[in-house]
């Protein structure tokens, strides 16, 4: 049985996915939140939110994501980074997967990533649970109803928590699993309720799928002034170090707050909504994004909530410090109505440096940008992937490694033929600890970020005095209005001088011992950059 709009030559049964119960096709958001609710998945919410819990799995599985090794592929994928799978493999755990499904209901979403539509992928999303059918729905982006009548789908993910692989008949680490089948076009999910596994497979999808076009995919927030869409500027980073708060700036125009392409026309985002973390979010700091948690539709997930007046308690981790709420992006007051912009005039590198080494901006030459690109250097935050309780030094290519499919240096590259074919200025910002590392210092004040993303983005930044940093050879401003001058010289917040100086060199050291694995694959310039 089947409800909803779809492509008639398209339904599942033309995808040979047959003896399934009923196949919700399409519903849009408030008969996905009635069924969700009617389904025991969650609880409605001040304003008409979905409150929801994803059990075992708070944060992604990235040691559990797989790549299928087929012909097609076999010669452009990163295999250090993704883990293969063979087709056999996933050919058993397709079939295994689709007779678990047999009789059970399912929600189907026909969506599109890309505002872009030269560069859209059309993707549909089979969902087990009517609440990841509403999150996707927010994060992707939706189709008119007339588009839904022709939709034709490029790719298809199947996400079925309550399926448990076998590793050794399905080849994969546990009984959790992501496969990515490029030349079946479909990704099988399973074992994991954690609805962060959707998007970032698409996202996987469009960093295999766009380089071979030109078209830089990157894991940033964007935006751009206000009537004037060619002044943008993208902020690179992991979760944790700021892309959603920084981007969510009231004085500009949102573009997107987590993925986007770089194409010969400018910036588009991938998506249609935002997925923020929601810990410590307070009404004063974050206005905006704190009004989406009690908007209709909105997915709250994995908070802790009084159970009469349903009042979320932002402060309370106990289910996770990954708490996050996913909502449309026209929740929010100043979002672009199209998800375009103009060729970035800043590009902005986000780390959180837990060392406390790293000043709060520096400038970097086109060759540096490289240098961080490819570093990639942040701390991962805590409930962001499984077994993360503290913030951990890690080196994150190209600020986004788990969703990276192709090597490291295609993106590089990629980022620095734009930078350099459109003059863009290049930022290093850190959101991390000052006056000390993790545990003794404390984190970056976000007024003096925002006060110097501020100059950076209006061009003051550039007329002020620089310095040579000592330890990485980027400029670093002397002395900026509204800045604690203290505060741009790192080493004179830590009380124990000598103490920074051993963090700085420990840190520098890590810096060399990484970037040792990409000097083989890059120009003289950035080599010159990684020395300092």
């Amino acid at each position: 049985m089947t409800h909803g709009r779809v492509n008639p030559s398209q339904t599942l049964e033309t995808q040979g996915i047959s003896g399934l119960g009923t196949v919700y096709y399409n519903f849009i958001e408030p008969s996905l939140v009635e069924a969700a609710v009617q389904r025991g998945e969650g609880r409605l919410g001040k304003g008409g939110a979905f409150l929801c819990t994803t059990g075992q799995f708070t944060g992604r599985s990235p040691k559990d994501k797989h790549v299928v090794r087929t012909p097609g592929v076999e010669n452009t994928i990163w295999w250090e980074n993704n883990a293969a799978m063979a087709p056999e493999a996933f050919d058993r755990l397709y079939a295994d997967m689709l007779e678990h499904m047999k009789g059970r209901d399912y929600f189907v979403q026909d969506l599109y990533a890309g505002a872009d539509p030269e560069h859209r992928l059309d993707v549909r999303v089979v969902t087990e649970l009517a609440w990841h059918g509403l999150f996707i729905r927010h994060l992707l982006r939706r189709p008119d109803r007339a588009e839904l009548d022709s939709f034709v789908p490029e790719f298809t993910i199947i996400n079925c928590p309550s399926f448990k692989a076998d590793p050794a008949k399905h080849g994969c680490r546990s009984e959790t699993v992501i496969a990515l089948n490029f030349e079946k076009k479909l990704i099988l999910i399973g074992n994991t309720a954690y609805a962060g596994e959707n998007k970032k497979s698409v996202f996987t999808l469009l960093n295999y799928i766009l380089p071979e076009k030109g078209v830089m995919a990157m894991h940033c927030s964007a935006n751009h002034a206000i009537g004037n869409p060619e002044d943008t500027a993208v902020f690179f980073g992991l979760s944790g170090t700021g892309k959603t708060t920084l981007s969510a700036d009231p004085s500009r125009i949102l573009i997107g707050d987590d993925e986007h392409g770089w194409s010969d026309k400018g910036t588009f985002n991938f998506e249609g909504g935002c997925y923020a973390k929601t810990i410590n979010l307070s009404a004063e700091a974050e206005p905006e994004i704190y009004g989406t948690t009690s908007k209709f539709g909105t997915v709250i997930e994995n908070m802790v909530y009084d159970p009469e007046t349903l009042e979320l308690d932002f402060d309370d981790a106990s289910l996770t410090q990954n708490m996050r709420c996913a909502y449309p992006l026209d929740y929010i007051s100043n979002a672009s109505d199209n998800g375009m912009g103009g060729h970035p005039k800043n590009v902005i590198m986000l780390t959180c440096d837990a060392f406390g080494v790293l000043p709060p901006i520096a400038r970097l030459t086109p060759a540096q940008a490289m240098y961080h690109f490819l570093s990639g250097f942040t701390s991962k935050t805590p409930g962001t992937e499984r077994g993360v309780t503290e913030p951990t030094p890690t080196f994150s290519t190209c600020f986004g490694a788990p969703f990276m499919p192709r090597r490291p240096e295609v993106y590089g590259k990629l980022l620095q033929e734009k930078i350099a074919q459109h003059g863009a200025e290049c930022w290093l910002v850190n959101t991390g600890w000052t006056g000390g590392k993790h545990g003794t210092g404390k984190r970056m004040p976000i007024k003096a970020t925002r006060a110097l993303l501020t100059a950076a983005l209006d061009g003051s930044l550039s007329k002020v005095e620089f310095r040579k940093d000592p330890n990485f050879g980027f400029e670093v401003p002397v002395s900026v209005p509204g800045v604690d001058a203290t505060l741009l010289n790192p080493r004179e917040t830590w009380a124990d001088k000598a103490a920074y100086d051993a963090q700085a060199a420990k840190l520098v050291s890590m810096f060399a011992e990484n970037f040792g694995q990409y000097v083989p694959y890059i120009d003289q310039d950035v080599k010159a950059a990684a020395i300092g």
